[in-house]
């Protein structure tokens, strides 16, 4: 079978068993928390403690595997991931290489690649292959899927060198695709027409957070060039309320798209957007949790008529096939 690189190294791909494609660990910004957050509302030590026991229970209710698209531009920090799978034994963590840019390229890239003031091939691609490869930074632990955006800006120029980049990594790897697109700008579909143009495997690419949209004709658009719609952001009520989110992936699948869909939060165990509000979020947003999709939205499609074997295509069928 297929190997799949995970946090604690390789693992047979048929064995990621039920699988959440699209959460987070940790989301920082190394230079918030340096700056304004030890001492105030970041302690580490805590905060690592607190991850093991989120994740702990959460394989406790049956997920065994999730994929962490935690990127440069989301705080990536692979020690402090080690640390947390070390602690949580039930669960793999699989964890991707990328960039998280809504629009310029960050200027460590910006004066270096194709035609620049020095030319040489984009670096971009060689760092992200060196992940895939070698393993991040000195960790020895390799990513095994990779990330970009495509925001409401849409292909601005560092948008589109970027995504060029994960696509030419793609070819180069194999490795599959999650890029962040932005429902209500259809940002999805230049996205896709982007990869493919490159030569990417569109059946390796998940478009991130298409779920925010109800848009069955948009969204169907996607799946039918092979693509697999992140139906990713359960919880999050203020983008599209769960009753909606339910309904729509139950429409797809009367459709006939179980094969192309995949279920997770797009959540984490700590979010340094809130800062110290990020412990008071149960409150503002109570679905926004790791356990909402297995102790809400699965009773709530199997109440629409979406069957066990369709639940089990969603969560370990669809992530196998991406990740072998």
């Amino acid at each position: 079978m297929p190997m799949v690189e995970t946090v604690r190294g390789p693992v047979d791909a048929d064995t990621l068993g039920r699988t959440l494609m699209h959460e987070h660990v940790f989301v920082l910004s190394p230079e918030h928390v340096d700056n304004y957050g030890r001492g105030a509302w970041w302690d580490e030590e805590a905060r690592v403690a607190d991850a093991v026991a989120k994740l702990r229970a959460l394989v406790a209710k049956g997920v065994t595997t999730i994929a962490d698209p935690t990127v440069w531009g989301l705080g990536r920090y692979i020690p402090r991931i080690q640390r947390v799978a070390a602690e949580v034994p039930g669960l793999n963590i699989i964890v991707a290489t990328g960039l998280y840019c809504f629009d310029e390229v960050p200027h460590q890239y910006t004066h270096r690649g194709p035609g620049l003031l020095f030319d040489m091939p984009d670096p971009m691609i060689e760092d992200f292959t060196r992940d895939i490869t070698d393993g991040i930074a000195d960790t020895g632990v390799k990513a095994a899927f990779l990330k970009c955006v495509v925001e409401s800006k849409g292909m601005t120029e560092g948008v589109e060198r970027i995504c060029r980049a994960v696509a030419r990594t793609h070819v180069r790897t194999g490795a599959p695709i999650t890029v962040h697109t932005d429902a209500f700008a259809c940002s999805g579909l230049p996205a896709l027409d982007l990869f493919a143009k490159e030569g990417v495997d569109l059946t390796k690419v998940v478009v991130g957070h298409a779920g925010d949209s109800n848009d069955l004709d948009y969204l169907m658009r996607m799946a039918d060039t092979g693509a697999t719609l992140g139906m990713d952001r359960f919880g999050l009520d203020l983008y599209n309320p769960t009753a909606d989110r339910v309904a729509t992936v139950a429409a797809l699948h009367h459709r006939g798209y179980t094969d192309r869909m995949v279920l997770s939060h797009d959540t984490a165990c700590f979010m340094d957007y809130f800062g110290p509000s990020w412990d008071d979020l149960p409150l503002v947003a109570p679905n926004w949790r790791f356990d909402h999709i297995l102790d809400d939205v699965l009773p709530a499609l199997r109440a629409e008529g979406v069957p066990d074997a369709a639940i089990h295509q969603m969560m370990v069928v669809n992530p196998r096939r991406y990740f072998s």
